[in-house]
């Protein structure tokens, strides 16, 4: 047991040192490449602790040589741009003035709930209370936000990339036939919609493959 405990505090003291000096990104916002060698540095650290018959020393070369090969890569990624856009990736702008860049979430493995989850975490609740918003390389939310809140009420999405919410629709008092008139008003069918939302009072945000968004005025019965 003693022994277990030597050898584990000697890792853990080894994981403090290098975590140090890799810098605050990796106990923040991570990079790809620097998440990867995070769950690598746990692996390794984890196998001399664990096993007895495996000698201590490889556990602090390997945790030592990840170290290195961070460094190596954290300068390539510092003196080449090209580096740094194939290890850590690109901002893509995903909401700008013409609404919501469906290539761009698509690229991102994205569909529209997923960004308008992002926004509310960033504390923008309608699709236009920004004039832009995009997924940084580390996977964060950024957004350029409007002066004030275009609405103080909650929208529910009610198409999603082609997708109705039929839980939705019916906490609006809208059914199937409903919506369809509405989208058929202009001249949209239901899979050439980005997206449609709703607050209570009737506020719609409205987008088509290829158009620019619209706010238009949708009848609703429901109050949430």
């Amino acid at each position: 047991m003693a022994l277990v405990f030597i050898r584990t505090t000697i890792i853990f003291l080894t994981l403090l040192v290098v975590m140090r000096l890799m810098g605050k990104s990796q106990i923040g916002e991570m990079q790809p490449f620097e998440f990867v060698i995070t769950l690598l540095i746990a692996e390794l650290a984890c196998i001399p602790m664990a096993d007895s018959s495996v000698p201590l020393l490889y556990g602090i070369v390997a945790v030592i040589s990840i170290f290195i090969l961070h460094q190596i890569v954290w300068l390539a990624d510092l003196w080449f741009r090209p580096v740094k856009d194939v290890i850590c990736g690109k901002p893509s702008v995903v909401i700008n003035r013409g609404g919501i860049d469906v290539y761009q979430l698509k690229k991102n493995n994205l569909n529209v709930s997923d960004l308008i989850e992002s926004m509310r975490g960033a504390g923008y609740f309608n699709l236009d209370d920004v004039y832009y918003g995009l997924y940084e390389a580390n996977g964060s939310f950024s957004a350029l936000a409007k002066e004030e809140p275009v609405s103080s009420l909650l929208p529910l999405t009610l198409v999603d990339l082609g997708k109705a919410d039929k839980k939705n629709l019916s906490a609006c008092g809208l059914d199937g036939d409903g919506l369809n008139a509405f989208l058929k008003e202009r001249g949209a069918r239901l899979k050439d919609v980005v997206v449609l939302t709703v607050n209570s009072e009737g506020r719609a945000y409205f987008q088509k493959k290829g158009c620019n968004y619209e706010i238009l005025k949708l009848g609703v019965t429901g109050k949430w």
